[in-house]
């Protein structure tokens, strides 16, 4: 989604976990990485303070000298006030003037006529724009009550992610929405956004771009902290077991050291192209449906005149999770206690890049969980969890400077910041001719029978294929047919691009 600026660990990024070890293991791209799962912070963790966010001496998150509990209890007091406020009002279409409002409500601890007593220091809570976030809202099918349920119903829980800016992450009780500190020029950003992001959304619901459910400020010891409500893109009931943040650069995209040490590491473009040279293997349909979306979303970023974007993919290993010990896998089971949430519409993966299935029924199921299965060159089977993050960067005047400053000590064609045309046509060569590349189209008969390798013209056409993982000899054949299909999958996509 998603998100605002925030560097490479967008959202959902680990805190250490004791119970893993420290020691490398097999990793959905088949080589040696750490393996860790997508858990709360724990407070107490030796975090060194970035942009506002630091740690008191008691081991609690501050932002903005806000102590996160605190911080927390404002969001949910100042949600519950501002949708129950909001059901009072007709619904009606979405005017120009809707998308400038901003509605504050003051909560002194003692309490007041329209706001409950409260333990955290006096706050005010500001909504901005709530009329245009309703029909957001609406279109993703998420009622009030359950968006007030996710949000305010149980604690919210803090994410070990600061990102190079420093902002604090949230998510919901039940996985469906990230909560996360916006900047000032962010949230300003975003205010103008929203009647093109308005127009965009009437048109294609189904996108990888940010999902916005809502934008507010609180209030608070003489500051403002400004969070921004979207989709989550990584569950944390799926164990991921890569991640890479990619934009279609080379230019110093390598993780560091520091990145490189914790246990689910955020990795880069060159990391990808070390690790994936061949890249990740999508059947024709998932291949095409997910290119035509990255090339729509693109060109709606190009028209704002947004660049600096990045693709947060995480992988699950299928093959490798069920060769893992239950021991160690049960903690990352559903919680079967809980109530199954409501899932907003085309939130996940699957869900963004496609409506319904070519084999019949809708794509979204149990089996996928959300993710959009693929393989790699070894033929072990993937779920991928994708989306466009970062996108409240525009092509300002400093981000002009820095592009230029940065040609003049390398190749200005190959570091991130760049103008937005030129950057969209780049992310898109990259994640559609070297990140995702087509299956090639090979008829498998029986099993236990070595499949024929096609004449090269053959493997042009798109073939209907009843699993989505294919058949258990699809890494042997994928290793015959890489070489020989790489020029012909380049054709066909830059013909694509340029049609």
């Amino acid at each position: 989604m998603a998100s605002a600026s925030s560097g490479p660990s967008a959202v959902g990024v680990s805190s250490v976990d004791p119970g893993v070890s420290s020691g490398a293991s097999s990793s959905a791209s088949g080589i040696k990485r750490p393996m860790a799962p997508e858990v709360p912070c724990s407070s107490g963790m030796p975090i060194k303070k970035i942009g506002h966010r630091s740690v008191d001496s008691s081991g609690e998150t501050t932002y903005k000298k806000t102590t996160s509990s605190a911080l927390k209890g404002a969001i949910q007091l100042g949600i519950t006030h501002t949708v129950g406020s909001l059901s009072t009002k007709p619904e009606r279409d979405v005017l120009m003037q809707d998308f400038y409002v901003v509605e504050s409500i003051f909560f002194p601890s003692e309490g007041s006529n329209l706001t409950p007593a409260h333990h955290y220091n006096d706050f005010r809570f500001k909504t901005y724009a709530p009329v245009a976030f309703r029909y957001f809202r609406e279109l993703f099918g998420i009622r009030p009550d359950d968006y007030l349920y996710s949000l305010c119903s149980e604690p919210l829980i803090e994410l070990c992610s600061s990102g190079a800016s420093g902002s604090l992450f949230y998510v919901s009780s039940d996985d469906e929405f990230i909560i996360k500190t916006v900047q000032h020029k962010e949230a300003e950003f975003l205010q103008k956004l929203l009647p093109g992001y308005y127009m965009n959304l009437n048109q294609n619901p189904r996108t990888l771009l940010p999902k916005f459910y809502g934008l507010y400020c609180v209030q608070a010891g003489g500051k403002n902290i400004r969070i921004v409500v979207m989709n989550n893109l990584l569950p944390r009931s799926v164990k991921m077991h890569i991640k890479y943040d990619l934009k279609g650069s080379t230019y110093k995209r390598r993780a560091s050291q520091k990145e490189r040490e914790k246990p689910l590491p955020t990795f880069k473009d060159l990391d990808f192209l070390q690790d994936i040279s061949d890249g990740l293997f999508l059947d024709a349909d998932m291949y095409n449906a997910l290119c035509k979306t990255l090339q729509r979303d693109c060109l709606v970023l190009q028209s704002f005149k947004i660049m600096d974007y990045s693709l947060l993919m995480s992988i699950h290993n299928i093959d490798y999770a069920q060769r893992e010990p239950l021991g160690n896998e049960a903690q990352h089971s559903v919680d079967t206690r809980r109530p199954a949430p409501q899932k907003a519409l085309y939130s996940t993966a699957m869900e963004s890049i496609q409506g319904e299935a070519r084999r019949g029924g809708t794509m979204e199921t149990d089996d996928y969980m959300g993710g959009i299965p693929a393989r790699n060159s070894k033929g072990e089977r993937l779920l991928l969890y994708i989306g466009i993050i970062d996108i409240l960067q525009s092509y300002r005047f400093i981000k002009k400077l820095e592009h230029s400053w940065k040609a003049l000590v390398h190749d200005g064609d190959t570091v991130s910041v760049h103008r937005p045309g030129f950057y969209a046509e780049r992310f898109q060569r990259f994640m559609c001719n070297t990140v995702f590349k087509k299956i090639p189209c090979v008829h498998f008969g029986r099993p236990d029978v070595l499949p024929q390798t096609p004449p090269l013209e053959k493997m042009s056409e798109v073939s209907t294929i009843p699993d989505p993982y294919l058949s258990p000899v699809v890494g042997e054949t994928l290793q015959m047919l890489t070489t020989s299909s790489t020029l012909l999958e380049k054709l066909e996509v830059e013909d694509s691009f340029t049609h």
